[in-house]
Formats: C-alpha cells, sequence, structure tokens
C-alpha cells in the first residue's frame, strides 16, 4: 500500500475517533431530549445517612420538574436525568469519581457530593475543567475562599449553624437578670472542615459576649465515641453543650447523654433530623436545640413545589419512611431547581452561559431566597432553629422566649 495512502488512513481514522467521542460526550451532556446532570455521593461510609438524604431529595425534584414539561430551552422541552457513583465517603474516591463523570462519561453540569469534605475534593475538579456545579451539602466557609467560579451552593455556611444558639442564649440571661458572661460552654467538633467552622462561629460568638468554654474537645475520628467529653462534662457542669460530628456524631451524642445521663441546661448538636435522635433517643434528645437550613413552615414558594409545608406533605408522600424530612432532602430539592432556572435563562447548554446564568441566580423556593455571591456562597437565606419536644416534634425557635429551658430530660 502507498505509504502516503497509508498514513491518511491513519489520519481519518484518528479523526473519526475523536469525532466519535466528542460526539459521546456532546451527548451524554443532552441526550436526545434528557439533560444527564451528575454526582458522586456518599452512599457508603460515615456520610452514607445524608448521602442518601440528597440523593433523594435530588430525585424528588427531578421527577416534579419532569412531570411539569421539564427544562425549555430553544423552543423544545428536555427532560432531567441524574447518573450517580459512590464515593465511599472518601474524598478520593469523590474527586476521582468527578473526573470520571467529566471525561469519561461526558457529563458537563454537577449537582454537589454530601458534605464540606467531600465538595472539597470535587470543587477542584469542576474548576479544572470548568464544569458549573450546583451543591446543597458543603457549607464550610473555606470553600468560598479558593476563588471558585464554577461552584455555586444553595445553603447558609457553617459559622451560622451553632453561634446563633448563643445569641438566644445570651438574651435569655438577660431576661433572667443574669450576666451573659456567666455561662459556661463544653463542646466537641469533628476534626473536618465543615465542624471545624462551626467551631470557629462558636469561638467568635462566645468572645463577644465574653462566655467562658471550659470543654474544647475534637470528637475521635470514627465519631463513635464521646464518653470521655460527657464524663469532663458531668465534672464541669456547664450551662450548654455544643456538639458538631454530622449525622454519627449526632447519634452518638444523644446515645452516649442518654446512656450517662447527662443533665446540662441547654444541649444543642448539628444534624437532628438526618440522625433521627428524636425517635431513636427521645429521652436525651427533648429539649435539644438544632440548627437547620429550612423549616417546613417557611413562607417562601415557587411554581414547582408550591410553598415550603407543600414540598413537606408531597415529600412525605413519596417517601413515607420519613417523619421528619431533613434539611438535607430539601436543600437537593432546591439545588435542582437553580439548575433548572439557570438553564432556561441562559437558554443554552453552553456551560459558560449556563456557568454565568448561574452567577446571576435570584430566586425565591420554597427552600428560601437564593442569591449567590461573586465568591459562590447563597447571601439571601438564614439559619434557623428548632427544639425537640417531648412528643418528638421539633418547634421553631425565633426568639428566647421561644426556647422551653432549661431542657427537661426524661430519664
Amino acid at each position: 500500500m502507498n505509504k502516503n495512502l497509508l498514513i491518511g488512513l491513519v489520519v481519518l481514522v484518528g479523526l473519526a475517533a475523536a469525532f466519535m467521542f466528542t460526539q459521546k460526550k456532546e451527548e451524554k451532556k443532552v441526550d436526545d431530549d434528557t439533560i444527564i446532570l451528575g454526582s458522586a455521593l456518599s452512599l457508603t461510609g460515615k456520610y452514607s445517612t445524608n448521602g442518601f438524604h440528597t440523593q433523594k431529595g435530588y430525585d424528588f425534584a427531578v421527577d416534579r420538574i419532569n412531570s411539569m414539561g421539564g427544562v425549555k430551552v430553544g423552543g423544545k422541552s428536555y427532560k432531567l436525568a441524574i447518573t450517580y457513583y459512590d464515593d465511599e465517603s472518601t474524598p478520593s474516591r469523590a474527586s476521582q469519581l468527578t473526573e470520571r463523570l467529566i471525561q469519561q462519561d461526558g457529563v458537563e453540569f454537577m449537582l454537589g457530593p454530601y458534605s464540606t469534605t467531600m465538595t472539597k475534593a470535587v470543587a477542584p475538579v469542576t474548576e479544572k475543567f470548568k464544569v458549573p456545579m450546583v451543591e446543597a451539602e458543603g457549607a464550610s466557609r473555606s470553600l468560598f475562599t479558593q476563588g471558585y467560579k464554577y461552584m455555586f451552593a444553595v445553603l447558609s455556611t457553617s459559622e451560622y449553624y451553632l453561634a446563633p444558639v448563643l445569641d438566644i442564649m445570651a438574651d435569655k440571661a438577660k431576661a433572667m437578670g443574669k450576666n451573659p458572661s456567666d455561662l459556661r460552654i463544653a463542646m466537641a467538633f469533628e476534626n473536618d472542615g465543615f465542624s471545624l467552622d462551626v467551631r470557629a462561629g462558636v469561638v467568635d460568638k462566645a468572645k463577644e459576649y465574653g462566655m467562658e468554654i471550659v470543654i474544647d474537645d475534637k470528637l475521635p475520628a470514627d465519631l463513635s465515641d464521646m464518653s470521655a467529653t460527657l464524663t469532663a462534662t458531668k465534672a464541669v457542669k456547664p450551662d450548654i453543650l455544643l456538639v458538631s460530628g454530622h449525622s454519627k456524631g449526632a447519634a452518638t451524642a444523644a446515645r452516649q447523654i442518654e446512656e450517662m445521663k447527662i443533665d446540662v441546661p441547654l444541649i444543642a448538636y448539628t444534624h437532628c433530623e438526618a440522625a433521627k435522635v428524636q425517635e431513636k433517643f427521645p429521652k436525651s434528645a427533648n429539649g435539644v436545640m438544632c440548627p437547620t437550613q429550612w423549616l417546613s413552615n417557611l413562607p417562601k414558594k415557587d411554581d414547582y413545589f408550591g410553598d415550603a409545608a407543600k414540598w413537606n406533605s408531597d415529600f412525605k408522600k413519596a417517601y413515607p419512611e420519613y417523619n421528619v424530612v431533613p434539611y438535607q432532602t430539601a436543600q437537593a430539592s432546591a439545588a435542582v431547581l437553580v439548575f433548572k432556572d439557570a438553564f432556561e435563562r441562559a437558554n443554552s447548554f453552553d456551560r459558560d452561559k449556563v456557568r454565568d446564568a448561574l452567577a446571576a441566580t435570584d430566586m425565591e423556593t420554597f427552600y428560601g431566597d437564593i442569591k449567590f455571591a461573586p465568591e459562590g456562597n447563597n447571601i439571601a437565606k438564614p439559619m434557623f432553629y428548632r427544639q425537640i419536644q417531648a412528643d418528638a416534634s421539633y418547634k421553631p425557635i425565633i426568639t428566647h422566649e421561644d426556647m422551653t429551658y432549661p431542657r427537661k430530660a426524661n430519664y
């Protein structure tokens, strides 16, 4: 065979392969009439409880949007679908799987993983490939100091999770004729980006009021035992006990507080609903204050879910195993709504046009208002607080007058 002809054939084969690969990626981005989103989620490992809550929130929103006509771009209606991989609650795995979704599966729009730790692993990958990501579960303020341009988060940042509890307690102390600076705090935090930011917010707020931190512990890596902290708590008798360790940490705290009959006037920890502490540990959970990104009676609404109460009731119909729906699920649904809105305003599936539309987001949803700062965090929504009642219900706490104090443990 002629040498030049052979070279030409090799070049043509190479070009054809490149074309086929490009087409495969394009088809994955928008496969006929379906927009493919991707997500690496913790479906096994220590974050799996909230990983499943997140997945159900994503899926519920996809089903609702699809049932109401889907996403309209360029005069055509498209359905949404999500490709999932299990990151095994391991940062390196989350990073690898995100690159696989982008490079091998051709996904060009990402939904975030669960937790700050996983988001920190994923964000550099989506940024490298300039793939827009809307995340609902990574709250650390450190995520929004990296200069990322393709990451947007619907939730409030983590320094606001437990610090406002001290505002409420300061007001309660004043109402009781006491000085807020007399309040003493015991606290224990997981050694991860999210919880360390929660701790930083508490430390700053305690300094503001002159409150003394008498115990400042780190939870063990497996989050399975905080008896040392609780033994010390019994000894020093603080006014406030604060804990942050995601769902597993919350479950450990509730279990061991009950086992050790810890009697502290106010206890607050993160991830109450996700860990179902009000169902599994009702004795110790009574009176516990729980931060939440969302309330089911918020007077906020959108065209797809109605108001917060309607979203809540509809979700429970779809997933009857939930008595109390964790906020992680609600904010996951909100993230999908944000993508839908951005696709339609961009009127395009060009990644940069979608990114620019995301950056310009200013919308009301059942979850609350969503508007992004240049750094990508939501600047339009506050944190909220609820207190677990004796009947395992949650009572919204707006001011100190709404709170039962001291808590009444049923040991």
